[in-house]
């Protein structure tokens, strides 16, 4: 199976760019697979390559014929037919920073090509902060929820990858940051980067709250006023005094048999508070691959060890325990999760150390959920896996079909803090990939 091979046919209840579109997806989980996988040792093996190509790992059949995959997506093999993989993504951009800009706004960053750039308030918006615009929450959980930290690569000059907040939109819709290690039995969600003293349990009960607030209004006041606490510090701090808000972020709440499906890992848990928190009314829910002090997918060497042992098996249990339970509660027919990174890997390995450098030029991800079509591939790259030859997309499209499924235009345009209009995405939707 090559490919969708769909005529392309325009959805009719498009109507103009800024017109209303049907929402087929209610929400979004976002698993960012920082670093870059290996598009030939995931979903576009090329077992007839060369052996300095296709390197050691062997694809396997799945449940929907003719569509293969990496040998090491055992669990993801069996759902194939509930999701579309993307063989095509492509763009020119080799650089950590800028390319993931472009993944998790659906534009290119204010500096193109570049590592150097840190966050700024020239960047696009993050997906998750369009929605915290456009689609507000209206029951005390915010929107758009990020964790469990901001990407970041410790060899890029920049640092942070930028796109990850509100942009020229502004702070107040940079969502909320849940940071830690979700699998730690100590964990608990301490108030979106509040201060360290202010815990859960001293906001335990509201009464508690009001008295805090009565005896250091003033302070409290003086110090928001002082920049000292963020416009996202002081919601915090009064989302958290909820219980209905607590109860969405405990995963105490999830029998050990779900907690061990996701993973007792990092990705895992991360990947189960997204599912608690979607449930709960959030819009959009980012799970950044975390730092896992190995440089994350970014396998410049040892990259067959780094997948087999350490990356594809976390990655595939906990995207396979996510659709089997949206699946079971009924809601992933109107849940897009989209699971990609912001590049792959060049297909000819390092000789010196088994490992695969940056290729922008052609590279996999996944759509699943919300009205995409099941059981599917788009797209077709070349006998190497380096360059598409059949339907390329680039990133801003990716974006932009995530925001079509969720009722948004991608040419919708909003003012920034000047009054200036923005074109949200500059993107198109892939229609092809959209089910009838």
């Amino acid at each position: 199976m090559l490919g969708l091979q769909l005529a392309h046919r325009i959805n009719p209840v498009l109507g103009s760019p800024t017109g209303s579109l049907p929402i087929r997806a209610k929400r979004c989980i976002f698993l960012f697979m920082w670093g870059g996988p290996s598009q030939l040792d995931t979903f576009d093996m090329k077992p007839d390559a060369p052996a300095e190509i296709r390197g050691e790992f062997k694809p396997i059949p799945t449940a929907v014929p003719g569509m293969q995959i990496c040998e090491h997506f055992t669990k993801l093999s069996k759902l194939t037919d509930r999701i579309t993989i993307l063989r095509t993504l492509a763009h020119d951009d080799p650089a950590h920073l800028s390319s993931g800009h472009a993944t998790l706004t659906g534009n290119p960053a204010p500096v193109l090509k570049s590592d150097d750039a840190p966050p700024s308030p020239k960047d696009s918006p993050h997906l998750g902060s369009l929605l915290t615009k456009l689609r507000p929450s209206s029951d005390g959980l915010p929107s758009f929820v990020a964790m469990p930290w901001k990407a970041f690569h410790p060899a890029a000059p920049g640092g942070e990858a930028p796109g990850q907040h509100g942009g020229w939109l502004g702070p107040s819709y940079s969502g909320a940051l849940l940071q830690g290690d979700l699998n730690h039995p100590d964990w608990k969600p301490q108030a979106f980067s509040l201060p360290a003293e202010m815990t859960l349990d001293r906001l335990e009960s509201r009464s508690h709250l009001l008295k805090i607030l009565e005896s250091q209004q003033s302070s409290f006041h003086r110090v928001a006023q002082s920049g000292v606490l963020s416009n996202q510090q002081i919601q915090a701090f009064e989302m958290l005094s909820s219980s209905k808000v607590k109860q969405a972020f405990d995963l105490s709440q999830e029998s050990a048999q779900t907690r061990d499906r996701y993973g007792r890992n990092i990705h895992g848990q991360c990947v189960l508070m997204a599912r608690r928190l979607v449930e709960h009314g959030v819009s959009l829910v980012s799970v950044n691959w975390h730092n896992d002090g190995q440089n994350f997918w970014d396998t410049h060497g040892n990259n067959f060890n780094r997948l087999k042992n350490d990356l594809i098996p976390p990655a595939d249990a906990a995207l396979c325990a996510l659709i089997e339970d949206l699946e079971a509660r009924g809601m992933l027919e109107d849940t897009l999760i989209a699971w990609v990174g912001e590049f792959g890997r060049k297909p000819q390995i390092t000789a010196s150390n088994a490992g695969r450098e940056h290729w922008p030029y052609c590279y996999s991800g996944i759509l699943a959920g919300g009205g995409i079509a099941k059981g599917a591939i788009y797209g077709q790259s070349d006998r190497h896996g380096a360059y598409p030859s059949q339907n390329p997309v680039s990133p801003q499209d990716y974006a932009a079909t995530i925001l079509h499924q969720m009722g948004i235009s991608p040419e919708e345009t909003l003012l920034d803090r000047e009054d200036r209009p923005h074109r949200i995405c500059s993107g198109k939707p892939i229609f092809d990939v959209i089910a009838g």
